[in-house]
């Protein structure tokens, strides 16, 4: 037993380094990676419709020396921000500040706001006041539930990958075409709240910064997106019959350092159509009460546990085995 016991401490080690890797798999951002064309910060310098501007807005957005406001406390407003630069990076990493509050109490607001990369921008439409059939990336912080069946627990961030041909439904909340999401207590906090989308090797990972503790939290991580480059980054918001305050207060692009095989360095990245390698369609998920799965071959530390779990398994079997073999051994001892 002296052994079993030195093999599992030596296994809580490695999980526990594992876990540490995973955790701290965003980046601290460091200023050396920042890339300050992709990037919305204050006093907002570059922000409005001039030729060099880098930013530029839309509809009910109020641009300010605090914050960027797509949308007042006010029904039926419409509001975006995009980037006039278009991102050629393979891998990277947007981290966003932003602010959702109102006097709505309860359920009593509405509608949240979207974070994108697409190919096109400035075009509104109904989803969060941009078209609908859009071609890239898109996460919502949704903070109001259409779906008056749902099990969920709103604000739900969610994500979706779309090449121009899926309709975001709004009826339900957009959970027939989202990648995963979780909920999350965003709204009327009294501190900065943060959300981090990184991209990098054909992996999408979404990371929460809720609560005032400086550590960022998990609620999507999945593999096998293809995004090309070439594309805009913007946000938007929008309000209905209920309303919301919705503020950007930073977007900040970083550029991860990271090495491509000679094949992909070669590969004409803007030609890439923008896809999601699925263990099972998108449309399956509406039965998925969690609105969570993971569509890709396990991570280190899964397949870790995975192998922990079946090796134990053998062990138990074993110690079981012999225990059964010593019991009939000595029961046949007695009859002779």
């Amino acid at each position: 037993m002296g052994g079993f016991r030195a093999f599992l401490r030596v296994a809580l080690v490695f999980m526990t380094l594992e876990l540490y890797l995973v955790c701290c798999d965003i980046t601290d951002g460091n200023a050396e990676h920042l890339k300050r064309e992709h990037s919305l910060m204050k006093p907002y310098q570059g922000v409005g419709s001039s030729p060099t501007s880098q930013w530029d807005f839309w509809g009910s957005t109020l641009v300010t020396s605090s914050y960027v406001r797509l949308t007042p406390d006010e029904r039926s407003k419409q509001g975006s921000i995009w980037n006039t630069v278009p991102c050629y990076l393979k891998d990277w990493e947007m981290h966003v500040q932003f602010k959702v509050h109102g006097s709505g109490k309860k359920s009593l607001h509405g509608d949240g706001i979207a974070l994108w990369y697409t190919k096109d921008r400035l075009h509104p439409g109904p989803v969060f006041s941009n078209k609908a059939l859009f071609h890239g990336l898109a996460v919502f912080i949704d903070t109001y539930s259409n779906d008056d069946a749902t099990d969920r627990s709103f604000p739900y961030i969610s994500a979706m990958v779309n090449n121009g041909s899926v309709n975001y439904d709004h009826g339900k909340d957009g959970r027939s075409s989202e990648l995963g999401g979780c909920s999350a207590e965003i709204r009327n906090r009294e501190h900065d709240t943060y959300l981090a989308i990184r991209y990098s090797k054909g992996r999408l990972t979404v990371m929460m910064d809720v609560d005032d503790k400086n550590e960022w939290k998990e609620c999507i991580d999945i593999g096998g997106v293809r995004l090309p480059t070439g594309y805009f980054f913007g946000a938007s918001a929008a309000t209905g019959d209920l309303s919301d305050n919705h503020d950007i207060i930073s977007m900040k692009l970083y550029q991860l350092m990271v090495e491509h095989t000679p094949e992909e360095e070669n590969l004409d990245w803007t030609k890439i159509e923008p896809s999601v390698s699925l263990l099972k369609s998108p449309k399956d998920n509406i039965d998925d009460p969690t609105g969570n799965f993971r569509s890709t071959p396990l991570t280190g530390w899964k397949v870790f546990l995975l192998l922990l779990c079946a090796l134990l398994g053998i062990v138990v079997c074993g110690v079981v085995g012999a225990v059964v073999f010593q019991k009939r051994q000595e029961r046949n001892k007695r009859f002779y």
